[in-house]
């Protein structure tokens, strides 16, 4: 690895032994630094202009530390009562604050918390987002810097009940785009109505403005609907099925999406199906799969090249056209949680 890549760093939760921890990366899977936390960690929402981030804790989680990338504590997001996270936030452009997605879980209603991120402002909870919908889990920022999407998963939860789904017969999932400014909706997106039970979850944006979405089925796993879409504002959903050896080995579940805008290459990873395919951004078509056991976390390298990570502790480098590299082994004492976020 030279260059760029050798010097490129990445964030993930893991459990090592008996703790929880975040930790940051580098480009060979070796420890940078290392943050414990008191539950599980989910994924980051991440300021590298400013060297900071912030981890939150797995829905229904309670905790959202913010750090350094020395990982040294910056503070604590002070979560309004009645609320938990969902695992997920987006700093805004010039990082003065940050959006995290949230369950007003009394009410059967997803926020977006807003939170005070200028230095020294303590994570101050300025109020909260409406997102038109239920169960919000991810949010990015579009390229423009003043666009918020956000993903509704459609799934009712309660924390009294952890993650158990409450309304499978009348889920509707959905993409929802906000004013970062004012959280005016600017536009809401529906699938389809035979897709009720399909999931909407997790975002990565490309180079173009345009959302890719990754999707969990919760309806007969006899049924295999698409689990990739791509939506640019103003447009319909495009909705992407694999071959159908790969669209069986995905098991009806996208457990996270990540893209090499350099070469175009989408990755989405199913650890339900042991499986991460291959998608081409211009072309919107399945390029293949590569099989990796439990294999969730995942981003981009360089060159179509991407590091996976996976519940047995290991690490390994790999794209639709080279073989798997291992760069971190099975461990007893590491189980590597659901993101990997490039700074």
């Amino acid at each position: 690895m030279q260059g760029v890549t050798a010097d490129a760093r990445f964030l993930s939760a893991r459990r090592h032994s008996s703790r929880h921890e975040a930790v940051l990366l580098d480009a060979r899977g070796r420890d940078v630094a290392v943050l414990g936390l008191p539950e599980r960690g989910h994924s980051f929402a991440v300021d590298a202009a400013r060297q900071r981030a912030v981890v939150f804790a797995r829905q229904p989680g309670f905790h959202a530390f913010a750090f350094d990338l020395a990982g040294a504590r910056l503070g604590e997001l002070p979560l309004a009562e009645g609320r938990h996270f969902f695992g997920h936030g987006v700093f805004s452009a010039g990082g003065t604050r940050l959006f995290a997605t949230e369950n007003d879980y009394e009410a059967g209603r997803a926020v977006l918390g807003v939170y005070d991120a200028r230095p020294g402002a303590q994570w101050q909870r300025l109020g909260e987002f409406d997102c038109g919908g239920i169960g919000a889990h991810e949010v990015v920022l579009l390229p423009d810097g003043r666009t918020l999407c956000v993903a509704n998963g459609g799934l009712l939860t309660h924390p009294d009940f952890g993650k158990e789904p409450l309304n499978i017969a009348t889920m509707q999932s959905s993409l929802v785009y906000l004013d970062a400014a004012d959280g005016r909706m600017l536009e809401s997106v529906s699938l389809a109505p035979e897709l009720f039970q399909l999931s909407i979850r997790h975002l990565a944006v490309d180079a173009t403005g345009a959302v890719w979405f990754a999707c969990q089925h919760q309806g007969p796993a006899s049924e295999q609907p698409p689990l990739l879409g791509v939506h640019r504002r103003g447009e319909a959903a495009q909705l992407l099925s694999a071959a159908t050896p790969v669209q069986r080995a995905l098991r009806n579940y996208l457990g996270s999406i990540a893209i090499d805008q350099q070469s175009g290459i989408v990755a989405t990873s199913s650890p339900n199906g042991g499986t991460v395919a291959w998608w081409d951004m211009q072309h919107r078509r399945c390029l293949g799969a590569t099989s990796r056991p439990d294999g969730c976390g995942i981003a981009a390298l360089h060159d179509g090249q991407f590091l996976i990570s996976d519940g047995f502790g290991c690490i390994v480098n790999a794209g639709p056209e080279s073989e798997v590299q291992s760069l971190l082994g099975a461990s007893r004492e590491l189980a590597w949680d659901n993101h990997m976020r490039r700074l």
